[in-house]
């Protein structure tokens, strides 16, 4: 079994991780483009120019399923995707967890990326699935890219200032970018500035993963051998994890991962 997974950059190293978490056995294929991060400001078309060929690098080496562990290419590109690559390779898309977080009752903040924030595809979630809750949608300038290159200052400033653009009354944050699912506790420590309790926070890696194995027909067996081979591609060329990768638990979780036959 091989599962690919694409984004811009370093996104797609939560949803990776889920995956090995529940299929150690399963081949890896990480696709992404750091030459050409941030995708957040660019237009939709340019996105979904970017995230095709992303998406052809990984799917030349014949996955069973393809994740688009990317927000911002979900939210622009992910029709085009499949129908260039369905039904051959199932596609699996990135939807933010305003379902579930609105359950809960809210107050709920939706971090995103710029390009995301306001976008008619996040309103529509908001409307079918947070109607009657307080919802806020926080732009996040800056924090994906620095998370991509380990920029320590430059994430505490962007945290610290999308925790500003957070009302105080929040009781659960959506992750509405899979960058920002690696630094989900330093988020949940900076919105956390009153005597309340800590927001709940909802991230969308472990759901992609499991509908990525529900798509072929795949049972989680998270008992099984580690013996799931690891390819990774930068720009479509075959590379190793980036260091920076190493600087999140679910980076060092992969690079345990053998590199792929």
């Amino acid at each position: 079994m091989k599962i690919a997974l694409m984004d811009s950059g370093m996104g797609l190293l939560a949803a990776a991780a889920a995956v090995r978490r529940l299929r150690p056995d399963a081949d890896l294929v990480l696709s992404s483009a750091p030459d050409s991060m941030p995708w957040g400001p660019r237009t939709p078309e340019d996105v979904t120019e970017r995230a095709l060929a992303v998406a052809r690098a990984a799917a030349a080496h014949r996955p069973d399923a393809l994740i688009v562990a990317c927000n911002t290419a979900s939210v622009h590109a992910l029709p085009t995707l499949r129908a260039d690559l369905e039904p051959g390779i199932p596609v699996i898309g990135t939807v933010p967890a305003i379902k579930p977080a609105a359950a809960n009752g809210g107050p709920v903040a939706i971090w995103a990326t710029p390009a995301t924030t306001g976008s008619p595809y996040q309103r529509g979630l908001i409307r079918d699935f947070a109607g009657g809750v307080d919802v806020t949608e926080v732009p996040c300038p800056g924090l994906a890219d620095a998370i991509e290159h380990g920029d320590e200052p430059a994430i505490e400033l962007a945290i610290a200032a999308a925790a500003e653009r957070t009302p105080l009354a929040v009781r659960d944050v959506v992750l509405g970018c899979t960058h920002y699912e690696l630094v989900a506790e330093r988020i949940r420590t900076a919105v956390h500035r009153t005597g309340a309790a800590a927001p709940v926070m909802y991230a969308s890696a472990a759901a992609v993963a499991a509908q990525a194995l529900r798509r072929i027909g795949a049972d989680p067996a998270p008992g099984a051998p580690a013996t799931g081979g690891l390819t990774v591609l930068l720009n479509g060329r075959p590379d190793a994890l980036p260091a920076t990768a190493l600087d999140y638990p679910e980076g060092l979780l992969l690079q345990a991962v053998s590199p792929a036959h």
